[in-house]
C-alpha cells in the first residue's frame, strides 16, 4: 500500500441496486448477492465503518436490512428524503471523521456528483466499483489490530453508553460508578505493541510529549529490564473502550523517568488519565523513589498537563535528575514529584501490575 494513501474510515452505502438489487418501495424482493455481503463484513472486519445514506422510508428499509441480517454492520443510518451530502457529513460529525476519510458509494451518478459537490474531500464510488474495494489500497490497512477490528462494536457501545449518560439522573462520578468501568494496566507483550504504536501515533491532545515510538524501538525495550513497556484497557458494562493508554517508563535507583504518557481522549470524561497517573505515584511511592515526567507543550495537549500538575507534579530542582540523559527534543521538559502513598481510585476497578516489587526484585 502507498504510503501516501489516505486510508477510508467510514463508507456510507445507498441501498437500492448498490448494497442490494431491486429498488424496496416498487416491491421489489431485494436481495443481497453473497459477494456484496463479502465486502460489508471483509470491510467491517479491517475496523472500517460502514453506514448508510438511502432515499427511503426509514422503517421498511431498517427492517429489510435486519431481515438481511445486515443491520448490525451500519451505524448512524441516514434513510430518509434529504440531501445525500447532507447525511454523510452527520455521519462523519458525529463520528468525528475527518471528510477526506470518508466514501460513499451509490448507483445513481447524480447522487455522486451532489455529494462531490457538496463535499469534495469525499471519495465517491459507482455501485459497479463496489467488489474491487477490498483490493483497494484505501481499503486496505497495513495492520489490523484487536481494537481495529472490533472499532464498529466500540463505536456502538459508545452511542449507548452517551444515550444512558443524557438521560440520567444524578452527579457525573454517580453515573460513572454505574457503568462499572474496570481499567486494566499490564506490561505490553510482543503482540501488542502494534496497538501501543497506534496509540503514539494517534493521540496528540492526551499524548505527553508527541514522540513516536515506532515497532523496532517497541521491541527492544520490551527486553531491557530498567523499561516498563505499559498498555492500558477499559472496559465498562457496554463494552470494551479498547487499548486507551500507553506509558514508558525507565527505571533508575532513585527515580523513575516517566518518557511517555499517552491516553485516549475519548476516555477523559471517565477520568483515566487522573487514575493511570495516581497508580503510577503510588507505585512509585511504595518504591520509595521520585518521578520525573517528560513533558513538551503544544497547542492541543493543554489537557495533559493540567493532569501532571494537579497530581503535584512541578519544575523544581533536585539531585535525582542529574543521572539521566538529556531530553531527546529541546523543548521537552522533565516535571518533578515526590510521590505519595494514593487512594484506590472512587469510580472504578483497577487492576495492575505492582511495578515496587518488581523495582524491588531488580535491585
Amino acid at each position: 500500500m502507498s504510503t501516501n494513501t489516505t486510508l477510508v474510515k467510514c463508507l456510507v452505502w445507498d441501498l437500492d441496486n448498490t448494497l442490494w438489487s431491486g429498488t424496496i418501495l416498487e416491491g421489489d424482493d431485494v436481495r443481497v448477492a453473497d459477494a456484496v455481503r463479502d465486502v460489508v463484513t471483509g470491510l467491517d472486519a479491517r475496523g472500517i465503518m460502514q453506514s448508510v445514506s438511502s432515499k427511503n422510508d426509514p422503517d421498511l428499509a431498517l427492517a429489510r436490512l435486519t431481515e438481511l441480517g445486515l443491520a448490525e454492520y451500519f451505524v448512524l443510518p441516514q434513510i430518509g428524503w434529504g440531501r445525500k451530502s447532507d447525511a454523510v457529513r452527520r455521519v462523519a460529525d458525529r463520528l468525528r471523521f475527518a471528510l477526506g476519510t470518508m466514501a460513499f458509494v451509490d448507483d445513481q451518478p447524480a447522487e455522486r456528483a451532489e455529494v462531490v459537490h457538496h463535499l469534495p474531500e469525499v471519495r465517491c464510488y459507482a455501485a459497479e466499483d463496489v467488489l474491487s474495494l477490498l483490493d483497494r489500497p484505501e481499503f486496505s490497512p497495513g495492520t489490523v489490530t484487536v481494537d481495529s477490528a472490533r472499532r464498529r462494536q466500540m463505536y456502538q457501545a459508545s452511542f449507548r453508553r452517551e444515550a444512558e449518560q443524557s438521560s440520567f439522573q444524578g452527579p457525573d462520578e454517580e453515573f460513572l460508578r454505574s457503568l462499572d468501568l474496570v481499567m486494566e494496566i499490564r506490561r505490553a507483550t510482543g503482540e501488542e505493541l502494534t496497538r501501543v504504536e497506534e496509540l503514539t501515533l494517534r493521540t496528540s491532545q492526551m499524548n505527553a510529549t508527541g514522540i513516536h515510538y515506532g515497532d523496532a524501538e517497541l521491541r527492544g525495550l520490551l527486553s531491557d529490564p530498567a523499561h516498563e513497556v505499559l498498555t492500558v484497557t477499559l472496559t465498562d458494562r457496554f463494552g470494551p473502550h479498547g487499548a486507551i493508554g500507553v506509558l514508558l517508563v525507565e527505571r533508575h535507583a532513585s527515580v523513575w523517568h516517566l518518557k511517555l504518557l499517552a491516553t485516549s481522549c475519548r476516555v477523559v470524561s471517565f477520568g483515566a488519565g487522573a487514575a493511570i497517573i495516581n497508580w503510577l505515584v503510588g507505585e512509585a511511592a511504595r518504591a520509595g523513589v521520585h518521578l520525573l515526567a517528560d513533558f513538551r507543550r503544544t497547542e492541543r495537549n493543554r489537557m495533559m498537563e493540567v493532569a501532571y500538575r494537579f497530581s503535584g507534579f512541578d519544575d523544581s530542582a533536585c539531585g535525582c535528575r542529574a543521572g539521566l540523559a538529556e531530553p531527546p527534543q529541546p523543548e521537552i521538559e522533565r516535571l518533578h514529584l515526590v510521590p505519595a502513598p494514593q487512594s484506590a481510585p472512587a469510580t472504578l476497578t483497577l487492576r495492575a501490575p505492582e511495578l515496587a516489587a518488581a523495582a524491588g526484585a531488580a535491585g
